[in-house]
């Protein structure tokens, strides 16, 4: 038995990853600060589950083609590519801003 949710273990549906709440735009900007003047392209706002968005920052991490994280809900793409990731995200038919 799930301590969380009282269901079987082969049924539990605490531990089911769930899309976070969002308002229905993703972000896209460029942080420099606390990075020693280097830009990390960051996006916010995503819907997706954790999985899909570990994929979807391989994705736009291979097509941007740099190094970057996906943690917390935030994909992070080292150096600036905006515009590369903003077509991109668009693709997705998501409200893009910058």
């Amino acid at each position: 038995m799930c301590p969380g949710c009282g269901q079987p273990i082969a049924a539990c549906t605490c531990k089911q990853a769930k899309a976070p709440v969002s308002d229905g735009i993703v972000r896209v900007r460029l942080e420099t600060k606390g990075r020693k003047g280097k830009g990390v392209t960051v996006i916010t706002g995503v819907p997706l589950a954790e999985d899909a968005l570990i994929d979807l920052g391989k994705q736009l991490k291979q097509r941007c083609g740099s190094g970057g994280t996906v943690k917390d809900g935030v994909i992070e793409v080292q150096g600036d590519h905006r515009a590369t990731v903003m077509e991109a995200l668009k693709k997705h038919a998501w409200v893009v801003k910058a």
